[in-house]
Order: C-alpha cells, then sequence, then structure tokens
C-alpha cells in the first residue's frame, strides 16, 4: 500500500503558520508547512479533511481555527450525512472538519480519526489512470466523479475541480501554485493538475 506520509503547505511566514497549525490541529509530521512567496489566486484545487469522532471534537477544532484568524466559508452543522463544517486558514488552504456522527457519546477530544486530502482535477478519469499507473490501488470510484485510492496515513481522494470548489463552498477559478507537496512512498514526480510529490 501506498503511504502518504505528509503534506506540506507552502506559506510565507512558516514560524507563524507552523504555531497556527499545531494551535489549531495538532497534527504532528503529518502536516509541515515551507516557506514559499509563489503567487496563487483563488481555488487553490485542493481541500484537506479532517474526520473524527463526533459533533464536540468538530466544534472544538473549528473553534481553535476560528480563534487563530481562519474563516469560516460553511459554518459546522447537522446534515443528512453526519456533522460538520468548512473553513480557510490564514494562509489560504481549505479545511473541511467533519464526522458520521450526529450525537455526542463521550467527552470531546482533539484526536483526529483521519485526514483528507482532496484533489480538484480536471479529468477524473484521466488522473486516476496517473495514480494507478505509478502503483495507488483503488480502493473506491464512481466513475468519472470520485475517486478515493488505499493509501496509508493520509488517505487520498480525487474529485472533479467544480465539485471540490462546490463542497468546499468556494468559486471554482484560480491559477498559480497549488502551494502543497505531497511526501510520500510512491516517489517524486509532478501530477497532470500540476500537483507535486516528493518521496518522503
Amino acid at each position: 500500500m501506498t503511504a502518504i506520509d505528509s503534506v506540506t503547505l507552502e506559506v510565507p511566514d512558516p514560524a507563524a503558520a507552523r504555531d497556527f497549525y499545531t494551535e489549531a490541529f495538532d497534527l504532528g509530521s503529518r502536516l509541515r508547512v515551507s516557506g514559499s512567496p509563489a503567487p496563487t489566486t483563488g481555488f487553490r484545487g485542493f481541500t484537506m479533511s479532517l474526520v473524527v469522532s463526533q459533533p464536540g471534537t468538530v466544534d472544538g477544532l473549528f473553534g481553535a481555527a476560528l480563534d487563530g484568524g481562519a474563516t469560516t466559508l460553511k459554518p459546522a452543522a447537522k446534515s443528512f450525512w453526519g456533522y460538520g463544517g468548512v473553513l480557510r486558514d490564514p494562509y489560504g488552504t481549505i479545511w473541511k472538519i467533519a464526522t458520521s456522527a450526529k450525537k455526542d457519546t463521550a467527552a470531546a477530544s482533539r484526536h483526529v480519526d483521519e485526514i483528507v486530502l482532496l484533489l480538484g482535477v480536471d479529468d477524473v478519469a484521466a488522473t486516476k489512470r496517473f495514480y494507478v499507473d505509478r502503483g495507488l490501488s483503488v480502493a473506491k470510484s464512481f466513475g468519472r466523479k470520485y475517486v478515493e485510492f488505499a493509501t496509508s496515513n493520509i488517505k487520498l481522494a480525487l474529485y472533479g475541480r467544480r465539485a471540490a470548489a462546490k463542497d468546499a463552498g468556494v468559486a471554482p477559478d484560480g491559477d498559480g501554485s497549488h502551494r502543497l507537496v505531497v511526501g510520500s512512498s510512491a516517489g517524486t514526480f509532478t501530477d497532470p493538475d500540476g500537483f507535486e510529490w516528493k518521496a518522503d
């Protein structure tokens, strides 16, 4: 199984960003930062999701991020699939924090059950083939709409760019650097949508 060990977010102020991410999410070595002045406008083409056990944990992480300067894109709320919300951190990355549970069953914690990197791509089928050719195994696939790969540590999923932006509550337009580097056992390459991977 391919391991995605880390994602590195490129930010203008690594020290401040490191403090924010530690206080807000505390994901340890799975989330890294590096300095970069690379320009980006609009949607960067990806979202990060934190899957947790219950609504109280969603609220705790959401609140910590907002206290650190994040802004709400979709307030945390109940839906037919569970409970969650979407925010943009002070450095431009979009985070979805969610649970399939609709009620708390224990005291809230800061534990994150799963991290998901969702790439919004131009052609889901073509990008799926690209990753399969590089040894990634498909765990779930819904035609040309959504693909989830069997990866460890951090889950990788593909969604159409417009659908990913709509799910995040932002416009799909954007250009420039993704400001994201995926650290993985899959090797060093750049995918069809310009996402950069490096051997971790």
